[in-house]
């Protein structure tokens, strides 16, 4: 059984009023290379400042070998970090720079006396425990031979393997390395992604790396953590990810998807671009689906061997295939295949059944909780907007001064009144004008979906509030808009008192 050197057990994390990690549980095993993977902003460089030392959980804890770590000191901890800038002096060379940790380093060494008393002693290493030291870093590295070489002289790789060589020296148990190839250009990285992965096993010692690019996670890592908004998505090996990703977040991020909104009809068969499919996966029958199938997954075929069949639009090749895009009615459906195919070509398609993975939408609906203004709107995320606060009582109306009425004839101040709010995905609009909507926020996320483009829009409030939607304009991340919800299209339903008291 593998033994666990890292254990995370329900870290949370603030920066002021700020969640940046909720109830993260995970753990690394020895001699393992685990990535965390995402997106900016999404909490994995903060769970990494907590292994290494710098952050302290808010809540929960971080273990090492089974003891609680969470408050002990980075210098107390036998790990040491790679950080995407470098940090290198300047003004030393190679060696220097690789020694420079050595050289403040203290060691517990043995003595005995004259009376045959042992006793022990901290002091430095010598010039030869540290040259030996150094020496064995750089040809780990294979930088033996630039002991003597000035840094400006170096290349952006071999930089990165000075601070490598500089942060192993210490022998550390855990190497933590925050996206240290971010620096370099393509080529570079590919080549040192493959370095890294023979200076793992070199070394034999756990790896623990942060990258928001997922062919460098999928390269390298034994296991890798995918993370979005401060959550952990899914964990697994990179085939596994990659083959059974959890749910659309990592299918999108992950390699590159076809992603479509699917009705379950039947056992393991499922509609999607107008068509049923066998599938193997058991879900109920009517039940709403995501329906992800990778690009290399869709075969094409004549016409009329097809069960999809579609005209292609697009055609880029993309050095070891081609990447086709065929419209299907108003789908369109990316395939990989090295067999290339023309613009204006009629093609036939099909999917395996073990090539359709189906997964629970993670987003049904919108819903958030409001407050009845003295001008009969609702107030909810971090916005203010037009409502009908009849819909709370059945068979009511508003009197000439905007008071409700109720059925029985009794009329009611619902100011103040906390209500459910519910909005639809496909009801609701941005805008680039910022006063034209009830709320403003910038998007996060967008996942194009076959026929339309999936949007979060994130609000500018403390509680940050988010609106999940599906538009057919196509916007870009990090767009700052409003956001519009029609009076007619919000469903108001007074709070249970359990949900008061909750």
């Amino acid at each position: 059984m593998a033994e666990h050197i890292i254990e995370l057990k329900d870290v949370t994390k603030y920066y002021d009023d700020n969640l940046v990690l909720e109830n993260v549980s995970l753990y690394v095993n020895k001699g393992e290379f685990i990535t965390f993977l995402g997106p900016s902003g999404c909490g994995k460089t903060t769970t990494l400042r907590m292994i290494a030392g710098f952050d302290t959980p808010t809540s929960g804890k971080i273990l090492l070998n089974g003891t609680d770590i969470s408050a002990l000191p980075p210098n107390k901890r036998p790990v040491n970090t790679v950080f995407q800038r470098y940090a290198l002096f300047p003004h030393l060379n190679v060696f220097e720079n690789v020694a420079f940790g050595l050289k403040c380093k203290r060691v517990l060494n043995t003595y005995e006396n004259a009376k045959g008393e042992r006793y022990t002693k901290k002091e430095k290493l010598s010039k030869k425990q540290i040259a030996e030291k150094v020496q064995k870093a750089l040809e780990l590295v294979d930088l033996e031979g630039f002991e003597k070489r000035s840094i400006s002289t170096l290349s952006g790789g071999q930089q990165q393997r000075v601070a490598i060589a500089r942060a192993i020296v210490n022998e550390p148990e855990i190497l933590l390395l925050d996206e240290p190839l971010g620096a370099l250009d393509l080529k570079m990285r590919k080549e040192m992604q493959i370095e890294l992965k023979e200076i793992h096993k070199r070394l034999g010692i756990t790896f623990i790396y942060v990258t928001h690019d997922q062919e460098e996670a999928l390269t390298m890592s034994d296991t890798i953590v995918v993370m979005a908004d401060g959550v952990v998505q899914q964990i697994g090996t990179p085939i596994g990810i990659y083959n059974e990703p959890a749910n659309t977040f990592v299918a999108d991020f992950i390699g590159e998807s076809n992603i479509f909104n699917g009705t379950v009809v039947g056992e393991r068969q499922v509609r999607f671009c107008g068509k049923v499919f066998d599938c193997v996966d058991d879900f109920e029958r009517n039940e709403p689906v995501d329906v992800v199938v990778r690009p290399e997954d869709v075969r094409m075929c004549a016409p009329e061997e097809g069960k999809l069949r579609g005209t292609v639009i697009s055609v880029v090749f993309k050095g070891i295939h081609y990447e086709i895009t065929a419209q299907v009615g108003k789908y369109e459906i990316v395939i990989q295949s090295t067999d290339k195919r023309e613009e204006g070509d009629v093609i036939g398609m099909n999917i395996d059944a073990d090539e359709i993975h189906l997964m629970k939408p993670k987003y049904t609906s919108n819903i958030f909780e409001g407050v009845i203004t003295k001008r009969n709107t609702v107030q909810f995320a971090d916005g203010e907007f037009e409502c009908d606060v009849t819909q709370l009582y059945p068979g009511s109306h508003l009197d000439e001064e905007d008071y409700l009425v109720t059925a029985a004839g009794e009329k009611l101040d619902l100011t103040g009144t906390e209500v459910r709010v519910e909005v639809g995905l496909t009801d609701i609009a941005i805008s680039d004008d910022e006063d034209a909507g009830g709320t403003t926020g910038n998007i996060i996320s967008i996942i194009y979906k076959g026929d339309h483009y999936r949007l979060i829009v994130r609000t500018d409030g403390e509680d940050e509030e988010d609106f999940v939607f599906a538009t057919d304009d196509l916007w870009n991340e990090n767009d700052r808009v409003s956001v519009i919800v029609p009076k007619d299209k919000i469903k108001l339903s007074l709070k249970k008192a359990e949900d008061k008291k909750a």
